[in-house]
């Protein structure tokens, strides 16, 4: 990474869910004050569930959910009702708990025959939204594998050589193995890019990720370096017991 990041380190994964969602109301109160308008990426999986249930909860009222609009880092390529569909666990924990309009959530369509129909679909999405010029989200969370996965760029993936491919139709190491994930390019182009991570398991995947010597091949995270935003880690004890910089 060319740009250095900022750090945090939280005792506990609730902790930190608490401080997400406190700065994830803040920005996106400030962010429609000054454009009208908040577009987040939601990560999938289950590390940030806690953070969805809190925004559901303790910072309902203070989001302004009609002007906010969801898009997805990554999907698996099943029906959306399925256990393991991303948009089901986000429903599920924040978006039919909040009053934000049908519209204003941008899913990633399973539906469709093909994933790679799903994906031009995405992309095609992602342009109309935001015109020609590209996306530029205000927010993408994103995870991090015990491989060092992002959304659904594997290591040695080659969509990790996307360069002006927006969305691309992939397969994980394990089932569900079709995907759907935002490739660097469109990930790039956002004004703030936070990574959530909890987690003994993790811990290595974050070391090689912010002080190994691996390029994005072997750590697809080195990756996001976006071009005119910022990138947060969001951390807690055990995901950062390996960094130099927590046992400094």
């Amino acid at each position: 990474m060319t740009h250095k990041p900022d750090v945090q380190v939280f005792p506990d994964p609730e902790r930190l869910a608490d401080a997400l969602a406190a700065e994830f109301a803040t920005m996106a109160r400030a962010t429609t004050w000054a454009r009208g308008r908040f577009v987040v990426v939601l990560a999938g999986g289950e590390t940030p569930r806690p953070l969805y249930r809190r925004l559901a909860t303790v910072h309902r009222d203070a989001v302004p959910w009609a002007r906010v609009h969801v898009f997805f880092g990554d999907e698996r390529y099943v029906p959306a009702d399925h256990a393991e569909s991303n948009c089901r666990m986000a429903r599920e924990a924040l978006l039919d708990h909040v009053l934000i309009p049908e519209d204003n959530v941008h899913r990633l369509r399973t539906d469709l025959p093909t994933p790679e129909e799903a994906a031009r679909a995405y992309g095609t999405t992602l342009v109309e939204f935001f015109g020609p010029g590209g996306p530029q989200f205000d927010l993408v969370l994103l995870g991090l594998g015990k491989d060092g996965h992002i959304a659904s760029l594997f290591p040695g993936s080659s969509a990790l050589r996307a360069r002006k491919r927006l969305v691309a139709a992939v397969e994980g190491p394990k089932p569900p193995r079709e995907r759907l994930t935002l490739t660097l390019p469109a990930i790039n182009r956002a004004t703030r890019v936070g990574f959530l991570v909890t987690g003994q398991a993790k811990a290595e995947a974050v070391r090689s990720a912010l002080e190994g010597s691996h390029g994005v091949w072997r750590s697809p995270a080195r990756g996001v370096e976006p071009t005119e935003g910022e990138v947060c880690w969001w951390l807690d004890r055990e995901a950062a017991q390996l960094l130099r910089r927590a046992r400094a």
